[in-house]
């Protein structure tokens, strides 16, 4: 049968060419996370952060783009395969966002988010009810964050720098503003399994960055114990999201009406789960960082990474199932803020004590949880 609307005739779980798009942009991640190894500053930091804000928000503005959107038709499939392309020529183009050749960066941005955008107007002129109003004005702001990073790629750092946080600031605007709108159409489901896709392959693409390093170094027992403690912390971040918080997200996401869908979507997904990626960069830092040298103290900075990619993502989630269900994980803070402090007592230690640490405080999280009611997807009182 021939597609003739570009809106999905019916709600769709997340399909290959989504998939697609989401690799480039973690690929973006992995760029990111050597961009910060290798400028571990506080300068060098915020300057990753601004520019991963920049590639996130194009990222997340396409996933609110395509979730409405029939992923089966030609034009839409057509149109993604190019934002692709795209995002491909963006995220090889990472290192040059701060230097002479900003616009091989620049412009490939301004494509995917244009592209977006137009998608986005386009797929919600379809309703036969007006309810266009929310979109199109957010269309219209978020045009004013792209004006802005155009004119900062014309202009030199640090003057750069200002200015694109300027446009950081746009994009927040316009966010606030389309929160606010009460018919958005999103399918709850599709959205968090494209979060929790992203998630998973980020954590994936740490591990990819902790092999090439093992690939080119002289294997030795305390590189394999590294990288074993390292693996198991990866594993144990995985199931602290995924072993029964995701599917809490998407329950409350889906459990909110019209008034509130938008706004949580916005808050719980959009925003929250910015930082609590920048966790999964801090940790795959320090992994490339320890594996060269896997018997020796790490520095203070190397350390820090750790401690605040693993509270990033343990700390944040916290906030986003707060938002969403309107619940605080006490015991998740608790032994988080325990283990950041056993893991600077520890910092002047070999990285397998680090990992040790980091390992212990995110078990006993699993574990609590595990046994809290309410937290198991078993339990039927999770979703009272």
């Amino acid at each position: 049968m021939r597609r003739t609307r570009l809106h999905a005739p019916q709600a769709q779980s997340v399909t290959f060419v989504e998939l697609f798009f989401d690799l480039v942009f973690v690929f973006a991640v992995t760029q990111i996370t050597t961009l910060t190894a290798s400028h571990l500053t506080w300068t060098g930091i915020a300057r990753s952060v601004l520019l991963f804000w920049l590639i996130w928000w194009a990222w997340t503005q396409f996933t609110w783009t395509l979730n409405p959107a029939d992923t089966y038709h030609n034009f839409v499939r057509v149109l993604t395969l190019v934002a692709t392309g795209a995002a491909f020529i963006m995220a090889t183009s990472v290192t040059r966002a701060f230097g002479d050749e900003v616009l091989w960066f620049v412009v490939p941005y301004l494509v995917v988010r244009v592209l977006g955008l137009g998608l986005q107007v386009r797929i919600d002129l379809e309703h036969d009810v007006p309810r266009h109003r929310t979109v199109v004005v957010w269309a219209g702001l978020s045009v004013v964050g792209l004006a802005i990073v155009l004119a900062g790629a014309f202009v030199d750092p640090p003057a750069r720098n200002w200015i694109w946080l300027l446009a950081i600031g746009a994009d927040l605007f316009a966010a606030g503003f389309g929160g606010r709108g009460q018919d958005w159409d999103l399918n709850p489901a599709h959205f968090s399994e494209r979060h929790g896709l992203f998630v998973i392959i980020a954590l994936g693409e740490s591990l990819i960055v902790a092999a090439t390093a093992v690939s080119s170094e002289d294997l030795s027992a305390e590189l394999m114990a590294v990288v074993v403690a390292a693996l198991v912390v990866a594993c144990l971040l995985w199931w602290t999201y995924f072993g029964w918080l995701k599917d809490a997200l998407e329950h409350g996401l889906a459990s909110a009406g019209a008034a509130r869908l938008g706004r949580l979507a916005r808050d719980a997904f959009s925003l929250a789960h910015f930082p609590l990626v920048c966790g999964i960069i801090g940790f795959a830092v320090y992994v490339e960082e320890i594996v060269h040298h896997p018997a020796a103290v790490p520095a203070g900075e190397v350390v820090a990474a750790l401690g605040a990619g693993v509270g990033l993502f343990v700390g944040v989630a916290v906030f986003a199932y707060w938002r969403a269900c309107r619940r605080l994980l006490v015991p998740r803070l608790v032994i988080l803020g325990v283990t950041i402090g056993a893991l600077a007592v520890v910092s002047g230690h070999e990285p397998l004590f680090q990992l040790g640490v980091v390992a212990i405080g995110l078990v006993a999280i699993v574990m609590i949880e595990a046994r809290t009611p309410g937290n198991s997807m078993s339990d039927d009182s999770m979703w009272g």
